[in-house]
C-alpha cells in the first residue's frame, strides 16, 4: 500500500501546487490547476499549452463528473499530467486510465497487488477511448 500518488508517467512529478480554476483563469503564470466537481473543463481548452498538471477532484466514488473532465481534456489534445484526486477506488483506476488519467492521489491507500489485478483483468476493450487501446472489434475485423 502507498500514500503517495500513483503515476503512470515517465517524467518527474510536477511540484507546483495546483490553483483553483478561478485563480488559474485570473493569472498568467500558473502551470497547474485543480478542477472541482461540477466545474467545466472546457474553460481550460485555450490554455492547454501552458499546463503541466490538471488535478481533477473526485469528492465521492459515486461522482463521475471527473471522468468527463478527463476525456474532454485528452480529446482536446492535452498531453500533460492528468491526476485524479480524492475518493478514488482501486476498481475505478482502470476506467480512469481509459479516460486519460495518468496520475492518482487517492484519499485512502491503494493495495498495489489489487491495482495490478484490476489493470490486468481485461485484455480487450469494446470501444475507443483516450488511452488509445484498439477495440476488440477492430482487432477482429480490421
Amino acid at each position: 500500500m502507498t500514500d503517495t500518488p500513483l503515476r503512470f508517467r515517465d517524467e518527474p512529478e510536477h511540484d507546483e501546487p495546483a490553483v483553483t480554476l478561478d485563480a488559474f483563469l485570473g493569472q498568467s503564470n500558473a502551470t497547474a490547476v485543480r478542477i472541482e466537481a461540477g466545474e467545466d473543463a472546457r474553460a481550460l481548452l485555450p490554455h492547454l499549452g501552458r499546463l503541466a498538471l490538471v488535478e481533477v477532484s473526485f469528492p465521492s466514488f459515486r461522482d463521475g463528473r471527473g471522468y468527463s473532465a478527463g476525456s474532454i481534456l485528452r480529446e482536446a489534445g492535452y498531453a500533460g499530467e492528468l491526476r485524479a484526486e480524492g475518493d478514488v477506488l482501486v476498481d475505478q483506476i482502470p476506467l480512469m486510465r481509459r479516460c486519460g488519467f495518468d496520475s492518482f492521489a487517492p484519499a485512502k491507500p491503494v493495495d498495489r497487488a489489487a491495482l495490478t489485478r484490476a489493470l490486468e483483468r481485461h485484455e480487450h476493450v469494446y470501444q475507443g477511448a483516450a488511452d488509445g487501446r484498439t477495440p476488440v472489434w477492430r482487432l477482429r475485423h480490421g
